[in-house]
């Protein structure tokens, strides 16, 4: 089975950005590089990659994931990134 992770970025200007993948690397230089980037950080560039997390239960969980974290607030993901 893939593992699949959730991870957020900060953008250039400060905000943040999460998404899922299977390869943290790979999308992280697409985000920075690629137009493969989503839409959202190519006009933020560089990201830089500030959190991540290893989902268990494949592509199906690790979306519900990244739904919760999208739904905090800016405060929210902040302590969330920092408890690491």
């Amino acid at each position: 089975m893939t593992q699949w992770y959730v991870y957020i970025v900060e953008c250039a200007d400060g905000s943040l950005y999460t998404g899922i993948t299977t390869d943290v690397e790979r999308r992280l230089l697409e985000h920075n590089y690629s137009f493969k980037s989503a839409k959202y950080t190519r006009s933020r560039r560089p990201v830089r990659l500030v959190w991540t997390k290893e989902v268990e239960g494949g592509r199906s969980e690790a979306s519900k994931e990244e739904y919760r974290i999208k739904r905090l607030k800016r405060k929210q993901k902040l302590e969330l990134i920092q408890s690491l």
